[in-house]
């Protein structure tokens, strides 16, 4: 079974109960790193820059502490493939997200989950015009 590393439990433990608790269901089915929870103002600057986020500190859902946000990568994590391999990163997802519906369901967590790569819930992830496939946030119910 696969499970987290120190780095990914760092990040993980910066982030609210609903997303430790996504997590660590999801984690029992399928292999991925949480590369960033919390984010400060410097990150979050740069993530902008870098055109990775769309907002300016501190209204990022990764600049609440705890954070409403964290970012994941498929594992083993191949950075010179980057995002090209949509494939990989919907798959993840996928498993997040049902992960989250059925802690929903089952009343263990508050807060309904929304993938980067499907804004808004539709199961089509054609129809987004800023994808952020590693983000996964929580929501209201």
């Amino acid at each position: 079974m696969p499970k987290f590393g120190s780095a990914s439990l760092a990040q993980l433990m910066t982030c609210h109960q609903d997303l430790q608790t996504i997590a660590n269901e999801a984690i029992k089915y399928i292999d991925f790193s949480i590369t960033e929870g919390h984010r400060g103002k410097e990150a979050q600057e740069l993530a902008f820059a870098k055109g990775n986020t769309q907002l300016h500190y501190p209204h990022g859902n990764h600049n609440k502490l705890p954070s409403l946000a964290f970012d994941f990568a498929p594992f083993p994590v191949d950075w010179a493939e980057g995002f090209s391999n949509t494939e990989r990163w919907c798959f993840v997802a996928g498993y997040i997200m049902l992960a989250a519906e059925i802690l929903l369901a089952q009343g263990k967590i508050t807060h309904r989950a929304r993938w980067g790569g499907d804004w808004n819930r539709n199961d089509d992830t054609r129809d987004e015009h800023f994808r952020d496939r590693p983000h996964i946030e929580l929501v209201p119910v």
